[in-house]
């Protein structure tokens, strides 16, 4: 049967087998207006936020005592960020060390309905220093475009973070410093994850279905 492994040894390896047959829905509550749009839960949320914890526990253990301006990619990456960002507060709370934590946010846009495209937008992300947080990292192509905008900026370290980043084929896929779960190659929606600006209001990360893509296709 598939399972969901995490190497609880590395806090920056977290893994979904490629036969993983994911959680059925009727398991859980989610908004009704994508009852017939979902094929099954893929990462369920209480997962998902026990996963970030140990993320920053990783972050905090590299970071040392310099301050932290964490650059958020919009608008899929927020919930992670700042579920990341609370969990690595906390931490600090709850240590002796002095160490400051800011926030600042970027947009990044290349994608149409569920295909990645060539044209891709950076908007904002002015203090660039960073720990960068992105909610999924699939072909690696808009984030190695968002790091050399940042490296112009001679920041003193950039550690990138994000939730989720899929096997694809390519063999020059970028590999971010931290990252929560490795998936299969499938279009995942939920928890600030969207699909034409749909279905971020879902805790869960899910996997869309065909009828899902066809109602919201633009």
């Amino acid at each position: 049967p598939g399972v969901i492994h995490m190497d609880i040894t590395i806090y920056g390896k977290g893994v979904c087998i490629d036969d993983w047959p994911g959680y059925s829905l009727d398991l859980f509550t989610y908004p009704q207006h994508y009852y017939e749009d979902l094929d099954y839960v893929l990462i369920p949320h209480g997962i998902i936020v026990d996963r970030t914890e140990c993320l920053a526990k990783g972050i905090m253990q590299d970071i040392g005592d310099n301050n932290i301006v964490v650059l958020c990619v919009l608008k899929g990456g927020y919930k992670f960020c700042a579920d990341l960002v609370e969990h690595i507060k906390t931490l600090i709370r709850n240590s002796e060390r002095s160490i400051s934590v800011k926030v600042d946010f970027v947009r990044l846009k290349s994608y149409h309905n569920d295909q990645s495209t060539q044209d891709m937008q950076i908007i904002g992300g002015d203090d660039l220093s960073k720990l960068t947080g992105k909610d999924i990292i699939g072909t690696g192509r808009t984030m190695k475009a968002l790091l050399n905008n940042i490296d112009k900026y001679k920041p003193k370290m950039i550690k990138v973070a994000s939730l989720l980043v899929k096997r694809t084929s390519q063999p020059d896929g970028y590999r971010p410093d931290y990252y929560g779960f490795e998936i299969p190659n499938l279009f995942v929606v939920g928890y600030a994850l969207d699909y034409n600006e749909h279905f971020r209001d879902l805790n869960h990360i899910c996997v869309i279905n065909d009828n899902g893509k066809g109602k919201y296709e633009v």
